[in-house]
């Protein structure tokens, strides 16, 4: 609160009185004691000790006897007065530092941040440079602050142009320093009550206070507080206090959320005893619910009070320096300053160290502080993070044993420190960070070390262990950026932490040793995630290690000799025999036997990978130059353990370790897998590389194989015949054939071979789109990321692959670009054995679509660099000749079970890296230089007996177990040939081109076979074109004869008659009048999707159903958010009269599938039945109101609509046109009104106004006056009949109707059920109508066959409802209904013209009219001419009514015109003109065109949707125009009133009835309520309507996320996260999923959405949650489903919950499908259907959204 409100307060304190209090404690001998004094005396007054005040009266007394005075005493004088001089001349702050709250959205940018870390708050990421950059945004955990102006934080744009280093640089450094007074005051003031805010927040004494703040008489005021904790829930707490301190559901509520909040709540005040009692009880309830019991203290009121006090003193605090740097810094000082006891800590260590033990709404206080004060100020942060550094250790510890999250720990402050560059190098130097942070880490895992001092995780607690794998992340901080200069204490300092850390991979370098399970499979599966979590977390750690010292050349020599002895001293899984020598091809290799089949062996060996690393950045750098005694390095010995791991992964996938059961699998898999791989798997192969270059590499493949334990196998001195040993061999030999692929052509390392990151990653792009097309997202999950969480893939995705944009559905695509494909390697050592199997079959389904073979050859590798070059050699040597002679050797002699395809493939892929490498040497340099000889070996070893490896490929080429592998023996035979060409400088014997290869006589009979069909192809097109010439040439030459042919004749026959027929049919495409068209005779043959049988659609056969969804709607209302309430009545009011802003609808939708009546209810029942044992089957269909699934397409129905054909008809012009004379608009009016009169069930009503019996027909209409009977002289039959099948299902989609539209209880009797048929029919066409608008399309032509079918289906039941009901009940509703246009049938209720939809009314009247006809004990109906005449005079009259209505609903007046106006204008002129008359209005100058055109605008909507009603109910085919040309096109009107039987001035229609409109115009504008709407006085809807869509929403979704974080939740104003949500129909912004906006509906707690979407939607909603990104449709309060939102990133895909945090778009096609999926009312189907597919363990609350 502002200074004046709490100044102007009463209760007789004078502001004088706070500055003579400020005066006392300045001049005091003791200042500190009298302030404690005063907070002895006030402090219990206010808080805790009286009576519980309301918040408002305790915050203004806490302002004007406590904090007043303090403000006072700082200023020296008037507080605002003191404030104000502060404030002037002083510039904004440069840094931002505004707290981010839970769920608040924050930005990075990936092109300027120094690491991730760095974020931006809203409101400065709108106002920076970065906006326009490659930015990522996600959602806040809370805690951390905006780094907006901190320099160390950005590469560039550091600061948004609020805090802009411009006005920074405007504040003067004297601002910061007070006057020498204000400075001294202020410190002492803060070093008083920062120790009494430290003291109480830390104080454990619940019954006293220190000596200072003992009251004299301790009162018997007690409090019992309860405690936040995470072992109970929400519902444990609530009925633990019910139980425990009688307190009712909303007070117990409201202390557990409250308790949750802020971490504490008081929940009983009494004495001492009554509280101890409620204490044992909420103990004793909570441990009957959980283990644990619930946190309970009792304290005295005056600590409770106290501690109150601090907490808002915490607050005082943040406001008071946010006043002035000198404030700050002076606070700083205070917090900071040692304490006079050495052995205690400074205050802010103090209350640190107390973090763990403090509650929620205390710790929250305390870190706000910090973040304002020390973290603001970068001397100060520095002494701040030492402090922190120096009880690092304590802290952690600390965070272990607490319970609470880690985001209200005061742990979470290291990003804060740690990731600052500088700050972090001076904490190095100063306080050696990273030795404090590892010996952190190693006493905390110290109890899971065995004898030999390694890791063994077995019964680790997994809350705890997740706890301190946080404890990495602030490593990773300290190294997120290495330094650029390296000072000798830096050096120093780094070295020592290094030694640590090594220290720390020791114990994991071998530990859990796993040893191969025989005979029984494994008991217990042994742990192993902690392991790999471990190394997980490490990943980054590892590689900036690595990177920091890469950065010195004394570091990385250092570094790597640490390493060097470190693995040296590691002595796990030691040899146990001496060493032996192994002969093979006359090589001799001593080495020590090691069995990974039956001796220990770990797949963790942190050491030896990063040594291993270390090796290359020594090569890449150069500085190997540098080390000491290079060769007494034993790189054999280096990669022993790498190698046994190796061949462990192998063994494993060999399935030679199944009984040691699925946990062995998963490590292999998490060994390889793109987590670890880097520094696992990776680094394994890179030190066998680095054995391979120092070894002889006859020698290194010996080892191979020893370790591989295949050497007896290869050496011919092993033979079985057991068929699971011959397995594994084979699989073993497999896999060892793939480990020399990749030792010797995986080369995209920097520093094995001149490549660069970029290339590497566009490497592993390439492999990864040779698998199949992939996402953008899919691509980045399957990358490694570094330290920064970048891939490198935007840098290299363009150069290697093009895109595929998305549809309205799924996600873009990359796929790699065709000149790519030659890197593909078939046996990439990153893929696993599915991906490898799905890329090698895509890429031989492309070769062989590109009419290439399928042949898959190895590419051209780049070249090894100088000190790896030796690795070639393996592939000439005479080890490696021999290995590749035994395997084709057995292939040839095609013994199955000692080879197998994949052996054969991977032995072919080796000789074609060998000849590769072989081509590459010769052409880069002379014969003479190049060593490379396999070729020659190839040809040459083994050629005396026939079995060289060049003749044993020749021998298995014809190999029928080997057509796979056909065209790359080809391949390899041509290179051979190649090769030898370079080698003798001639020309090869076969074809150079090595695309192709020489074709065998199949591949000749199929290219001869494809070249003849080409040339017959080419031979008839040739013939085609001369036969095309001569004809041409024909007519040329005899065009004298073509013009001279005379015109009349045989040609002008056909033209006639196609003219007027083509007349006759337009004369026949009118629905209704003298000239109404014939409904055609169609045979309707359906198939029931039930039984399959077939049946044509008959009134009197058995009744065939459509499915169909009845649902409330406010798809077209005007008057969005106002739902009116059922008039029981049903008289003057919906649903007798639908009014105009068409508020809320019934709509009837039907997918089309078609069923007999009595399948359907057999599958109903048995839907019914099954559904019900279903789990959480009401998410999905409400049995109790009928609902199902489609059987065919699970569209969700819940009633099915009979089919009744149409009768058809051929009219009787002859007739007709008799009675047209005879029955005239004036004379069919006065027919009506004599029927209307004398039926009773009419008359029984005394509010008919009949104008004193007949006087007002006489008046009307002249004297000659018609009886009852009189309408039955024009034409009448007898109505049709139905089969009680049929008649049944009327009845049931009727009462199902009036059930939902009204949510009434089904009644088939009510009066209202025929008026809800007619309603949802009109209802429905309009919704088509407006649907059909929007899209533009054809008004027929473009409906689907569904839509056709379910129209036609309503028109017909609604037409049929009349025979189901009372017929003086539909006598009723007529009379009722066309009170509204005859006057002389008007009641006191009646409507006017202005109150009611004209298209409803028009139904109802035309549906109801041939009940007037019915006689007693005869069932008759109009015949066809009577119908004819009766719809034509409805129409008419509905139709000038609407006219009228858009006339009296025109707003403005239109000018008139300046040119000659046309017969329509001048009509329309005259009309508007007498209608400005009888309202009472001026005549002005009018525009007859004007008018005309506003009218023709209004009413088109209501033809429309006749047009489409008619041609339902009659069967008249359309004009043509209204089937092909867009509703918009011109030409649209005129056929509109054609079919329509208007006149095309529409205006002539008053003409042509003059004397019978006349006197019923002066009666419509006379209304009572069309004054009032005249006058403004009611509100009144225009034509045409609105039509709704969906709101329009931003292209950039970071608009969005701006619009929410300025929320405020209208009923709450805490801080706690909020999730906004966008109604997309209307706009509203709501609180969702909280609290705080329940309300109440139909009895029921309900989330902001669901109430929204009962008054906005009936019941329907759309809404988009803005910080998840997703999209809720909502149906009811019960069901609601996710859908993706409408934004896509910049590669096609959507982003549920930010998870990738990619800047978004809206996609206008997506969002235009989500616009049809509302308008045509699909949301329903749509829950249904996704509900459906997904299998809900747990039901969601929705109606709590």
């Amino acid at each position: 609160m502002l200074l004046k409100q709490h100044l102007n307060m009463a209760d007789g304190e004078k502001p004088s009185e706070g500055l003579q209090l400020s005066q006392e404690w300045l001049e005091a001998a003791d200042c500190r004691a009298e302030l404690l004094q005063h907070l002895k005396d006030q402090v219990p007054q206010i808080f805790c000790l009286k009576k519980e005040l309301s918040p408002p009266e305790e915050e203004d007394l806490t302002q004007r006897r406590l904090l007043h005075p303090l403000e006072c005493f700082l200023f020296g004088e008037d507080p605002q007065e003191g404030r104000q001089k502060l404030q002037q001349g002083s510039a904004s702050s440069q840094l931002c530092g505004r707290v981010f709250k839970e769920g608040e959205t924050v930005y990075s940018c990936r092109d300027c941040a120094i690491d991730p870390t760095c974020v931006l708050c809203m409101d400065c990421f709108q106002d920076s440079v970065h906006k326009n950059h490659r930015y990522k945004m996600h959602a806040s955990s809370g805690g951390g602050f905006c780094d907006c102006g901190d320099v160390e934080a950005w590469k560039v744009g550091p600061c948004c142009s609020k805090h802009d280093l411009g006005a920074a640089a405007a504040m003067v450094t004297d601002e910061a320093v007070l006057e020498p007074e204000l400075y001294e005051r202020a410190e002492k003031l803060f070093r008083v009550l920062m120790r009494y805010v430290t003291d109480f927040l830390v104080w454990e004494e619940n019954f006293e206070l220190s000596a200072e703040l003992q009251p004299r008489l301790k009162d018997n005021v007690y409090y019992c507080v309860l405690y936040n904790d995470e072992h109970h829930s929400y519902d444990h707490v609530i009925y633990t206090l019910q139980r425990s301190v009688n307190c009712d559901q909303a007070e117990a509520q409201t202390h557990t959320t409250l308790i949750d909040k802020e971490g504490r709540r008081a929940v009983k005040r009494g004495t001492l005893r009554s509280c101890q009692q409620a204490k044992d009880l909420i103990r004793s309830n909570s441990e009957h619910i959980s283990l644990q019991p619930l946190r309970v203290e009792i304290l005295h009121a005056t600590v409770m009070a106290h501690q109150t006090f601090a907490l808002r003193l915490g607050s005082w605090f943040q406001k008071i320096i946010g006043y002035s740097v000198g404030f700050r810094q002076a606070f700083c000082q205070v917090a900071l300053e040692p304490n006079a006891d050495r052995d205690r800590p400074c205050l802010i260590s103090r209350l640190m160290l107390h973090d763990a033990r403090m509650y929620k709404g205390a710790r929250k206080i305390v870190h706000e502080l910090i973040f304002g004060s020390m973290l603001m100020d970068s001397d100060f942060k520095r002494l701040f993070a030492i402090e922190f550094t120096k009880h690092y250790k304590q802290l952690q510890k600390d965070f272990i044993s607490d319970d609470h999250e880690r985001s209200i720990s005061i742990t979470a402050l290291s990003v804060q420190i740690f990731t600052v560059p500088t700050l972090a190098r001076q904490l190095i130097e100063e306080c050696n960070v990273i030795k404090v942070i590892v010996d952190t880490v190693l006493e905390l895992l110290r109890e899971h070390l065995d004898e030999s001092n390694r890791f063994f995780f077995l019964g680790y607690n997994s809350d705890k262990f997740s706890r301190i794998q946080v404890i990495f992340h602030d490593l990773r901080y300290i190294l997120i950026s290495k330094p650029c200069v390296w000072t000798e204490e830096l050096r120093g300092q780094f070295l020592e932490g290094f030694k640590i850390f090594l220290g720390f991979l020791k114990c994991m370098q071998g530990m859990e040793e796993v040893k191969r399970q025989l005979g029984q499979h494994i008991a217990v599966e042994p742990e192993w995630e902690a392991g790999f979590t471990l190394q997980i977390q490490l990943r980054h750690i590892l590689a900036m290690f690595q990177d920091w010292c890469s950065s010195d050349d004394d570091i990385m020599l250092q570094a790597f000799k640490e390493c060097h002895s470190a693995l040296i001293e590691c002595n796990n899984q030691p040899f146990h025999k001496e060493a032996t020598d192994f002969y093979m091809c006359k090589h001799i290799l001593l080495a020590r036997p090691y069995k990974v089949s039956q001796e220990p062996v770990s797949i963790h060996l942190p050491i030896s990978r990063l040594l291993a690393g270390l090796y290359v950045l020594m090569w890449k750098t150069g500085v190997i130059e540098r080390l000491d005694n290079p060769e007494c390095y034993d790189f054999i010995q280096l990669a022993e353990h790498p190698l046994r791991c190796v061949v462990l992964a192998a063994q494993v996938t060999a399935e030679m370790w199944r009984r040691n059961g699925l946990s062995l699998v998963s490590q292999v898999y998490y060994y390889q897998d793109v987590k670890c791989r880097d520094e696992m798997y990776d680094k394994d192969i890179i030190m066998l590389q680095i054995a391979a270059s120092k070894m002889d590499p006859n020698h290194f493949l010996m080892l191979i194989l020893l370790r591989f334990e295949l050497f007896d196998y290869f050496n011919g001195n092993s033979v079985s015949k057991d068929q699971d040993e011959l397995m594994q061999w084979n699989r073993l030999t497999e896999e060892m054939l793939f480990l020399l692929i990749a030792i010797f052509g995986e080369r995209y390392v920097p520093g094995i071979s001149h490549v660069t990151k970029e290339d590497v990653t566009m490497r592993e792009v390439i492999h990864l789109l040779c698998i199949e097309p992939m996402a953008h997202s899919t691509l980045v999950k399957s990358l490694p990321e570094n330290e920064n969480h970048e891939t490198g893939l935007e840098a290299v995705i363009a150069k290697v692959a093009t895109f595929r944009k998305p549809g309205v559905s799924g996600h873009g695509l990359y796929e790699v670009k065709k000149e790519r494909l030659m890197d593909f390697n078939p046996f990439f050592y990153h893929y696993s054995r599915s991906q490898r199997s799905k890329a090698e079959e895509s890429q031989k389904k492309r070769r062989s679509q590109e009419s290439n073979d399928k042949a898959l050859r190895p590419p051209v590798p780049p070249t090894f660099s100088p000190s790896f070059s030796r690795i070639v050699q393996l592939l000439c040597c005479d080890v490696f000749i021999h290995i590749l002679r035994r395997i084709l050797q057995r292939a040839a002699e095609d013994r199955s079970s000692v080879w197998t395809e994949a052996m054969i493939q991977r032995a072919l892929h080796l000789i074609g890296q060998a000849l590769v490498e072989e081509k590459t040497q010769l052409e880069s340099c002379s014969v003479e230089d190049v060593t490379f000889d396999f070729s020659l070996k190839a040809r040459a070893v083994g050629s005396e007996h026939g079995k060289s490896l060049f003749l044993l490929l020749s021998k298995i080429k014809a190999l029928p177990s080997l057509e796979a592998q056909k065209d790359l023996i080809k391949w390899l035979l041509q290179m051979f040939e190649i090769v030898k060409c370079i080698r003798e400088k001639s020309s090869p014997t076969v074809s150079m081109d090595t695309t192709k290869p020489e074709e065998s006589s199949q591949d000749k009979e199929k290219a001869e076979r494809k070249r003849k069909a080409e040339a017959a192809k080419l031979h008839r097109q040739k013939i085609m074109a001369q036969m095309s010439a001569m004809q041409k040439n024909f007519i040329e030459s005899n065009k004298m004869l073509y013009d001279n042919m005379p015109e009349m004749g045989t040609q002008e026959e056909p033209v006639t008659s196609s003219e007027s027929s083509a007349m006759e049919q337009r004369e026949l495409c009118i629905t209704f009048g003298p000239l109404r068209g014939p409904t055609p005779a169609e045979r309707e043959v359906l198939t029931c999707i039930l039984c399959q049988e077939e049946q044509e659609v008959l009134p009197l056969a058995p009744a065939m159903v459509l499915t169909a969804c009845v649902q409330r709607s406010t798809v077209l209302t005007q008057c969005r958010g106002r739902i009116p309430a059922n008039r029981t009545d049903g008289t003057g009011t919906y649903p007798l009269f639908m009014p105009p802003d068409l508020a809320v609808g019934t709509h009837t939708g039907s997918c089309g599938h078609v069923m007999h009546a009595t399948c359907w209810q057999k599958y109903f029942e048995a839907v019914q039945n099954t559904t019900r044992n279903r789990l959480h089957a009401e998410l999905i269909v409400d049995l109790e109101n009928g609902e199902y699934l489609c059987p065919l397409c699970k569209s969700l129905c819940n009633t099915v609509i009979p089919l009744i054909p149409l009768e058809p008809l051929t009219f009787n012009y002859e007739n007709a046109e008799i009675i047209g004379q005879h029955l005239t608009l004036p004379r069919w009016i006065q027919v009506l009104a004599a029927r209307i009169r004398g039926l009773k069930s009419v008359m029984q009503d005394n509010d008919v106004q009949m104008d004193g019996g007949s006087s007002g027909t006489t008046g009307l209409f002249g004297d000659s006056q018609p009886d009852f009977r009189s309408i039955l002289a024009y034409g009448v039959q007898e109505s049709r009949k139905f089969s009680d099948g049929i008649a049944e299902m009327l009845v049931v989609c009727a009462t199902t109707v009036h059930r939902v539209g009204l949510k009434t209880a089904p009644n088939e009797l009510c009066p209202r059920v025929p008026l809800m048929a007619w309603n949802t029919c009109a209802f429905t066409i309009q919704a088509i109508e407006n649907i059909l608008q929007e899209e533009d399309k054809p008004l027929f032509g473009s409906l689907q066959n569904r839509q056709i079918a379910g129209l036609k289906a309503i028109v017909q039941f609604a037409a049929s409802q009349r025979l189901k009901s009372s017929q003086g009940v539909i006598q009723r509703h007529f009379a009722d209904m066309m009170g509204v246009l005859l006057p002389v049938l008007s009641r006191k209720n009646t409507p006017s013209i202005l109150d009611v939809d004209f298209f409803h009314l028009l139904v109802g009247l035309v549906l109801s009219i041939p009940s007037l006809y019915q006689e007693e004990g005869i069932d008759l109906q109009p015949s066809a001419v009577s119908s004819a005449f009766n719809n034509m005079y409805i129409f008419h009259l509905v139709t000038m009514a609407h006219i009228l209505q858009v006339l009296l609903t025109s707003t403005d007046s239109p000018a008139a015109g300046d040119g000659e106006e046309t017969e329509e204008a001048r009509l329309a002129a005259e009309l508007y003109t007498t209608v400005l008359l009888h309202t009472g209005r001026l005549v002005p100058d009018l525009s007859g065109g004007s008018v005309a055109q506003r009218v023709k605008a209004g009413i088109e909507p209501f033809l429309r949707s006749a047009a489409l009603f008619f041609n339902c109910l009659t069967g008249v085919h359309p004009p043509e125009e209204l089937f092909s040309a867009p509703v918009s096109s011109p030409g649209q009107m005129e056929a509109l009133c054609s079919y329509l039987a208007l006149p095309f001035n529409v205006f002539q229609l008053f003409q042509d009835y003059r004397d019978a409109v006349s006197p019923m115009l002066q009666r419509w504008c006379g209304s009572p309520s069309i004054t009032k709407a005249l006058q403004g006085k009611t509100q009144t809807i225009r034509y045409p309507r609105r039509r709704n869509r969906l709101i329009d929403l931003p292209e950039d979704y970071s608009a969005l996320l701006n619009k929410a974080s300025h929320f405020q939740c209208p009923k709450s104003t805490v801080d706690e996260r909020k999730h906004p949500t966008l109604c997309l129909v209307c706009g509203a912004m709501l609180c969702s999923q909280s609290s705080c906006c329940l309300s109440q509906l139909d009895g029921e707690d309900v989330g902001a959405c669901t109430a929204h979407a009962a008054t906005c939607g009936a019941g329907v909603g759309m809404f988009l949650r803005i910080r998840e990104c997703e999209i809720v449709l909502m149906a009811s309060k019960m069901r609601g489903s996710t859908y993706p939102a409408p934004y896509l990133d910049d590669y096609g895909e959507t982003d549920p919950h930010l998870g990738r945090g990619n800047p978004l778009h809206l996609c206008p096609e997506r969002y235009r499908k989500l616009n049809q999926l509302w308008q045509q009312h699909c949301i329903l189907e749509e829950i249904a259907r996704s509900l459906e597919v997904v299998n809900v363990m747990f039901a969601f609350e929705w109606q709590l959204v």
